[in-house]
């Protein structure tokens, strides 16, 4: 049997972004999104969330570009003067692995999200992290330790088939593809045996901020059987306070209310929903 998620990412980053999540699921393909808790409209977001029953909200975990959760005197080593997370991505993860100090901060600020995430009485549908940060070994570690304590029973693991890339538009294999492969292929056996929920595939990474409709529509259309995530970066603007430069934010938009993804997903035969609708299903 074929199930698909289509997911947006950045949930609460600015009021285009919520919008266009709650426009593309009402009236698109879209049937979750991964929620940014520290973001500056996350309030927003959940909001929106509340009036909509049947899409999937997961933990959008930030650890790296962006606002923390935690006070910053409590993670001074993951934070600048401005209290915003790291950049610096291969310092700051030696840093995880080597430096005690750095590793019980990283604690502390995951707990801080998953906690306001709980406090937004969503339920928790997956979990995943900006910039894939999670494949970290370290943070999968914790990650994988501080989630059950919060019900989490699902995990991006970002494993994106080349062929059916490739059988929609020819496409190289990216840096970032290859450098995240061994990794991802460890989070995923970690991930399962820990009994979590991992989809067999996912997009997005390759056409990251540019999965036109073209792309949106040709994976659809070319989904194999098992579990499918298709992750977007939406919002009814190009540009916003967040928006990260050279992504075709309303582009992904425009897919995900495409009649041509519309029909796509109808003649699949697929079933939509979110990561907890894959709970005993092969």
């Amino acid at each position: 049997m074929k199930r698909l998620v289509v997911t947006a990412d950045d949930f609460g980053l600015a009021p285009e972004v919520n919008e266009s999540v709650e426009r593309a699921h009402r009236h698109g393909v879209l049937s979750a999104a991964s929620l940014m808790v520290g973001a500056p409209a996350a309030a927003d977001a959940v909001a929106r969330a509340r009036l909509m029953p049947r899409l999937r909200v997961g933990l959008h975990l930030v650890l790296v570009d962006g606002r923390a959760v935690a006070p910053c005197e409590d993670i001074r080593d993951l934070v600048d003067g401005s209290g915003r997370l790291r950049t610096d991505l291969a310092a700051y993860g030696l840093a995880i692995m080597i430096r005690p100090a750095v590793r019980r901060q990283l604690r502390t600020e995951i707990r801080a999200q998953f906690e306001a995430f709980h406090a937004t009485g969503l339920s928790l549908d997956h979990v995943n992290a900006h910039q894939h940060y999670h494949l970290h070994p370290a943070i999968m570690t914790e990650l994988l330790d501080i989630g059950r304590d919060y019900g989490m029973n699902a995990l991006r693991v970002p494993f994106e088939p080349r062929a059916l890339l490739c059988a929609v538009e020819p496409t190289r294999r990216s840096v970032v593809a290859r450098l995240a492969a061994p990794w991802a292929a460890l989070a995923r056996t970690r991930a399962r045996a820990a009994g979590l929920i991992v989809a067999d595939r996912v997009f997005g990474l390759a056409w990251s901020g540019a999965l036109s409709e073209t792309r949106l529509a040709g994976l659809i259309a070319g989904l194999p059987t098992g579990r499918t995530e298709i992750y977007t970066h939406p919002a009814t603007a190009q540009e916003f306070p967040g928006s990260a430069a050279g992504y075709r934010y309303r582009e992904e938009f425009s897919a995900l209310l495409s009649p041509i993804s519309r029909d796509n997903l109808r003649h699949s035969g697929a079933a939509l929903g979110g990561y907890r609708d894959f709970v005993g299903v092969n």
